[in-house]
């Protein structure tokens, strides 16, 4: 029997997709493992494996095609043996419109003449779905103050027909006149408010229509970007913490151990013990090594930890998986590998899909401090700024120079309460203050 070849989920968060390229055509014998197609996801260009062996007997959908739901057929399959005749013998019957068209016929020749002079109310709608009713016993039910959304329709896939109305009583629902008058204002649900959506595309086209610009298509990562940060500041109760690290230690021991380290080929980054330094603090706060997960909260044992890679057109949070436990050398040779593949989207979806927490750190661009917006599920993403030379009181009392860096932690309130989340940065500040005990 045919195959169905359906758009597969390449990562846990897609929902559609584009179809790059097709690397089969009609009439190709494929076996089990060989490359079918080229999908472009919200993060990456995925090569589509096949399951099955036979002939590929129908391309359903062509290459560039864009927004392919998931789970859409793309092409048929066929067994040995099989050609395109059972393809159409095999294709399931349309639930449509036409499968009801003789009862309507039935009710229109049975209407009494001169009836038809007469024209039929619209289909009733009721919670937003609409009642398929014949034109016969729509206007039945009108003539006999019949509400058609209390009656069980009988006909094919429950259209109501003439003999469902005859047999209905008026007492059976009200009037839609004695419904309205009976109703009181107060009486209506109150909706909820609908989310501030701002201006459409025309409108904003017009404000520009005297101005030279430039249109430029969302590709599939941009708009994730956009439909994953705006559900973020919309749902996510976020509070922000701050604190500030004095960076002067870190400095000459990372100076120290990229000495030592040069002849491996190994330099450390600021970045590399920021990564360290939170996996270690997960691991020490442990309410904070969690994630939202609808009806409850997830927390979980290892440290796994995202970092934003900026790329041309979007972003990825690739992520270093049980982080507390490898050297400070492992995660810098590991992030360097996951950065780069990043840039040229190669990341595989296990790769920048989980962890509980994301560093953003735009401090190598002379970014002082900000807030960076959570990557749900996470429960928390850190801030990092540069590190600046400032005056500041020691411990002495004496005024000195530091190299001062500024953090901020966004947080998730369903997930982390205030309190925690600023110990967990606290030990943070601790670990990157005194560096050589993340080597303990």
């Amino acid at each position: 029997m045919p195959t169905e070849i359906l758009m597969p989920a390449l990562s846990p968060t897609m929902e559609e997709g584009t179809l790059a390229k097709w690397l089969v055509k009609e009439g190709d014998t494929v076996s089990s493992g060989d490359i079918l197609a080229e999908i472009e996801t919200d993060k990456a260009t995925m090569e589509f494996e096949a399951v099955d062996e036979g002939t590929i007997g129908k391309i359903m959908v062509s290459e560039g095609s864009e927004g392919v739901k998931v789970n859409t057929p793309i092409a048929v399959l066929l067994e040995d043996g099989e050609s395109a005749s059972d393809m159409a013998a095999s294709a399931p019957a349309k639930d449509s419109a036409p499968d009801a068209a003789p009862a309507a016929d039935a009710d229109a020749k049975a209407a009494p003449e001169g009836s038809s002079a007469k024209s039929a109310p619209p289909a009733p709608v009721k919670d937003g779905g609409r009642i398929f009713a014949s034109p016969l016993a729509r206007r039945i039910a009108a003539e006999k103050g019949l509400d058609l959304a209390s009656i069980t329709g009988s006909g094919p896939h429950g259209r109501i027909v003439k003999a469902d109305v005859e047999d209905a009583k008026p007492s059976a629902a009200p009037a839609p006149q004695a419904e309205a008058t009976a109703a009181k204002p107060d009486a209506a649900p109150a909706k909820a408010a609908a989310m501030p959506t701002g201006p459409s595309a025309e409108q904003v086209a017009r404000m520009y229509e005297d101005r030279e610009t430039e249109e430029i298509a969302l590709d599939g990562m941009r708009r994730t970007v956009a439909s994953r940060l705006t559900e973020a500041k919309q749902t996510i109760p976020h509070f922000y913490l701050r604190r500030e690290v004095q960076l002067d230690a870190l400095m000459k021991f990372r100076a120290d151990l990229n000495k030592q380290l040069e002849p491996r080929g190994v330099k450390l980054s600021v970045n590399d013990f920021i990564i360290k330094a939170s996996a270690m603090a997960l691991q020490a706060v442990p309410g904070c090594n969690a994630v939202w997960a609808g009806d409850r909260i997830l927390r979980l044992k290892p440290s796994d930890v995202a970092v934003a890679v900026a790329i041309d057109g979007g972003l990825f949070t690739p992520v270093l998986k049980d982080s507390h436990l490898k050297s400070l050398s492992a995660l810098s040779a590991e992030m360097k590998d996951l950065a780069a593949r990043a840039r040229n989207k190669k990341l595989a979806p296990h790769e920048y899909v989980g962890g509980s927490m994301a560093i953003s750190n735009l401090g190598m661009f002379g970014i002082e401090n900000f807030d960076a917006v959570i990557n749900p599920p996470h429960g928390s993403i850190l801030a990092v700024g540069a590190g600046v030379k400032k005056p500041v009181v020691g411990a002495d009392g004496e005024l000195k120079v530091a190299t001062v860096m500024s953090m901020t932690l966004s947080v998730d309130h369903r997930v982390i309460d205030g309190a925690l989340g600023a110990e967990f940065l606290r030990e943070v500040v601790a670990y990157l203050e005194n560096p050589v005990t993340m080597l303990a």
